[in-house]
């Protein structure tokens, strides 16, 4: 009774999710399956890290909104589209007026993000530790691993924010200085031509710093590196990975782009689920295919690091990688290993009344402990001359030749892999 109320104080506190109550092999087979697996069984879990993570994203969320009231204030106070005079002799007939306003707000805006995201790292850092754990499929104590994210990764959050704060203050000034340059000034075609191609790159600079934020957060929570070897390998990852770090990123602000659908209805939607999942929508989607990309390419060069963590492929391959090296094949051994079952393996004798132990009287002499000992011995044999007989049952042999085969195919890889020339280690992975 004391044994299983312990048990139950113990899962009330730590939760089901840290319980063994599921085998390696029911686990999804490839990231998709992951994906939606985590989503559909962990919705509540997923609710809880999207509300702990936008406390810490309300600065942010009140200056954006501000802003935007800002915006619609001076829409309505300032007639752009009237020459009352207002300006003169600065801006004569208000030419360039509204993008000198922009210019002030941006910059305003731009500086605010950029102190707000100081707060939002907080939660940004906790938020993507409890979903890497999901993806590993770890057991997760969401508060208790909320606030351990926060003490290991806050660095890496706040340094990810700031990077992009300060490409956005730069680029978005740069931009918003140009539409007044155009606006105000009597200039040349060329000057025109130089000023036009400076905002489209300033948007290209943004869109670049975005993608390698995302990155610098997934690296960040997975692996050790320095600020400027994160930098480096983030910007490694976007341009190797392009295509796909396009794809995904849109996948993971998919839920926010409700908010751009000018209708109340669609407002107060979007309001919903922002507050509900929004934020561990986007981190899960970004940090399981982030996953896929390290078991692919990085973690099969690294010695000791897991491949596949958090799916299962039933073949014993390394799951996804489809990768020969030796960090791949030792994973593929492992898997394999634990699969041949030593009860099933080899011959083992029915349970029978033929021999039995001797039982030793209550007062035994030094004859009946060499009567045990021979009655002990005599099973033994017995025993093994079973297995010997009856191990080249066909049962036994195909089930041994399976592993067998597996065996010698992985040694073969090993050895093919042992005499290639030694290769430098990736420049995508630094200290």
């Amino acid at each position: 009774m004391a044994q299983q109320k312990k048990g139950l104080i113990t899962r009330l506190l730590e939760g089901k999710e840290k319980s063994e109550e599921y085998a390696r092999s029911t686990l999804p087979t490839n990231r998709w399956a992951l994906f939606w697996d985590i989503f559909k069984g962990n919705f509540g879990k997923i609710v809880k890290v999207n509300l702990l993570t936008i406390l810490f994203f309300i600065p942010i969320i009140a200056i954006i909104v501000i802003y935007n009231m800002l915006v619609d204030a001076q829409g309505v106070t300032y007639p752009f589209s009237a020459n009352l005079g207002i300006g003169y002799p600065a801006v004569p007939a208000q030419q360039g007026l509204a993008e000198m306003i922009t210019l002030q707000n941006n910059f305003i805006l731009f500086i605010g993000l950029a102190l707000s995201s100081v707060i939002a790292a907080v939660g940004l850092s906790g938020g993507m530790y409890v979903i890497r754990n999901m993806v590993w499929t770890e057991g997760i104590f969401v508060s208790n691993d909320f606030w351990r994210g926060i003490k290991l990764n806050y660095k890496n959050a706040l340094q990810a924010a700031l990077f992009f704060c300060t490409f956005l203050l730069l680029s978005g000034s740069l931009i918003s200085f140009a539409d007044f340059s155009l606006a105000v000034g009597e200039m040349s075609k060329w000057q025109k031509i130089f000023l036009t191609v400076s905002k489209v790159m300033s948007y290209l600079l943004v869109f670049l710093a975005g993608f390698m934020t995302f990155w610098m957060i997934s690296l960040g929570v997975n692996y050790k590196m320095k600020f400027f070897t994160l930098v480096r390998n983030s910007f490694l990852m976007t341009i190797g990975t392009l295509p796909q770090t396009i794809f995904f990123i849109a996948m993971a602000l998919l839920p926010f782009a409700l908010l751009l659908i000018p209708s109340t209805f669609f407002l107060v939607l979007a309001i919903f689920v922002v507050l509900l999942f929004a934020l561990s929508w986007a981190l899960l989607v970004w940090i399981d295919f982030s996953q896929w990309v390290f078991d692919k390419y990085i973690n099969p060069k690294i010695q000791g690091a897991k491949v596949g963590r958090g799916i299962y492929n039933k073949d014993g391959s390394s799951a996804l990688t489809g990768d020969d090296s030796a960090a791949a094949v030792e994973y593929q051994r492992t898997i394999l290993s634990y699969g041949r079952s030593r009860l099933v393996a080899r011959p083992i004798k029915p349970i029978d009344d033929s021999l039995q132990v001797y039982e030793l009287p209550t007062s035994f002499s030094r004859e009946d402990l060499k009567r045990l000992r021979e009655s002990k011995q005599n099973i033994i044999e017995d025993t093994e001359a079973y297995a010997e007989e009856h191990k080249n049952d066909l049962r036994y042999v195909e089930y041994n030749k399976t592993f067998d085969e597996r065996e010698k195919a992985l040694q073969d890889e090993v050895d093919k892999n042992g005499k290639k020339k030694k290769r430098k280690p990736p420049k995508l992975l630094g200290e």
